[in-house]
C-alpha cells in the first residue's frame, strides 16, 4: 500500500512515481534495514535498480530477507547496531512478491489484487451463481495474506464478511477450515454488501454537514503591480497592499496598507511621519528599512497587518467586492522583498494571501451581523 510514502526518480527526463517501505537486506551475513524503493515501471531499488524478476530471485536467494535467524547480526545503518533474539517475521518471498505487484498496479492506477476481489464480488452480487462465487474465492485468496484484513476499509470488521460471502452457506471460511458458514452468518454478509453498496452509491452526492472540502474557485495570484493611482474601475491589482486606498485607524489616516504598515513598524516618531508622507508603498518601506524597528516588532506584525487589512476593506466597500469576489480561492502574494508575507513561487510563506482569505471570510459575516 502507498500511503503517503510518496517519491520519484527521473529517467530519461521523465518523472517516474514511486514509494517505497522498509526491509532487510543481507549482505555479508548482515541483516540491513533499509528502504525498498518501488517504481510505476516495474523497477525496485534494492541497493540497485532490478525489474520484477531480478528482485524475485533477490528474494529467492535471501538477499532481500525475509526470513531473520536467531543471533544473526543487523545494521540500520549508523544508527545502531543488533543481534536478533527470537525474530519472527510473517513475510514470505511469494507474500512480499505479491505486495509489490500491488504496489506497481497502484502506482500505475489499475486495480490491484483487493481491487480485482472486489469487482469479483460485486459480479457475484449481481448474479449469484456458484461459478461467480468460485472466481471470487479465487480472487480473494489472491490477494497477499498479509493485507487481505485491509480489503474492505473496515476496521471493525476486517475482512470477515468477505470471506463469509465467498465460502457461502456450508462453507468454510478461508484461513479457518474448522468453522463452517451458517445460513444466519450469510445472510448478514449479504446485507453488509448491500448496504456498502448503497453507501457507495450515495457517496458521490453525499455533502458534508459543514458544506463541501474542496474549494470552487481557482487559486488568485496578486503580482506586483505598483499602482500609483487608485483605478475608476477596481479589479485584483485592488487587493494589494500599496493600492492606493487611504485607511484611518487610531485617528491617523494613511494612504495605503503598505503606509500604515512601515509606518507603525518604526519606532521614532519623526521617521514614522516620513514613511507617512512617502510617494509610494514601495518608498514608504524603503524609508522605514532605514529606521530602527519597533521593539518585539516580529512578534506582533502579523496581528498589526490583519488589523490593517480588516480596515481596508471595512472602509472601503468596493474593494470589499473585488476580494469576495475571488470566491474561496487560495490567495498567492508575490513579494519579492519578504519569503514571510510573499508566497514567491511556493518558496515564502504567503502571509499576506493568508490574511487576505481571513478577512474575506470575515466580510460576509460582517454583511448578516454575526461578527
Amino acid at each position: 500500500m502507498i500511503g503517503n510514502r510518496i517519491t520519484h526518480r527521473t529517467a530519461d527526463g521523465v518523472r517516474i512515481p514511486g514509494t517505497w517501505r522498509h526491509a532487510f537486506i543481507c549482505n555479508g551475513g548482515t541483516y540491513f534495514l533499509t528502504d525498498l524503493f518501488i517504481y510505476a515501471d516495474g523497477l525496485v531499488d534494492c541497493w540497485e535498480l532490478v525489474t520484477l524478476d531480478e528482485f524475485e530471485k533477490k528474494l529467492r536467494s535471501g538477499w532481500v530477507a525475509t526470513s531473520l535467524p536467531d543471533g544473526g547480526s543487523a545494521s540500520a545503518h549508523h544508527l545502531g547496531w543488533w543481534t536478533f533474539r527470537e525474530p519472527d517475521s510473517w513475510l514470505t518471498p511469494e507474500l512480499l512478491l505479491a505486495e509489490v505487484r500491488d504496489t506497481i498496479d497502484e502506482l500505475n492506477g489499475r486495480p490491484d489484487s483487493t481491487g480485482r476481489c472486489l469487482a469479483a464480488v460485486d459480479v457475484f452480487l449481481a448474479e449469484r451463481t456458484e461459478e461467480n462465487r468460485s472466481a471470487a474465492r479465487a480472487a480473494y485468496l489472491a490477494i497477499p495474506e498479509t493485507v487481505r484484513h485491509y480489503a474492505l476499509g473496515d476496521m471493525d470488521r476486517k475482512d470477515h464478511p468477505l470471506r463469509v460471502l465467498v465460502a457461502g452457506p456450508g462453507g468454510r471460511l478461508p484461513g479457518m477450515p474448522d468453522e463452517e458458514v451458517s445460513q444466519e452468518e450469510y445472510d448478514e454478509a449479504v446485507a453488509y454488501f448491500e448496504e456498502r453498496d448503497r453507501w457507495r452509491a450515495e457517496a458521490p452526492s453525499r455533502v458534508p454537514a459543514d458544506g463541501a472540502v474542496e474549494s470552487f474557485a481557482p487559486a488568485v495570484k496578486l503580482y506586483h503591480s505598483y499602482p500609483q493611482r487608485a483605478l475608476e474601475h477596481p479589479d485584483k491589482r485592488a487587493l494589494r497592499n500599496d493600492y492606493p486606498a487611504a485607511i484611518t485607524l487610531d485617528g491617523a489616516t494613511y494612504p495605503s496598507v503598505a503606509h500604515a504598515y512601515w509606518a507603525l513598524s518604526v519606532a521614532d516618531p519623526e521617521a514614522r511621519a516620513s514613511v507617512v508622507a512617502a510617494e509610494s508603498g514601495a518608498k514608504a518601506r524603503a524609508l522605514a528599512a532605514k529606521a530602527p524597528r519597533r521593539e518585539g516588532w516580529d512578534r506582533t506584525r502579523t496581528a498589526v497587518m490583519a488589523r490593517l487589512l480588516r480596515a481596508k476593506y471595512e472602509q472601503h466597500p468596493d474593494l470589499a467586492e473585488v476580494l469576495l469576489a475571488t470566491g474561496d480561492a487560495t490567495v498567492l502574494y508575490d513579494d519579492a522583498d519578504s519569503g514571510f508575507w510573499g508566497d514567491n513561487g511556493g518558496r515564502g510563506r504567503n502571509w499576506t494571501g493568508r490574511l487576505l482569505e481571513l478577512v474575506r471570510s470575515e466580510l460576509p459575516a460582517a454583511q448578516v451581523g454575526m461578527a
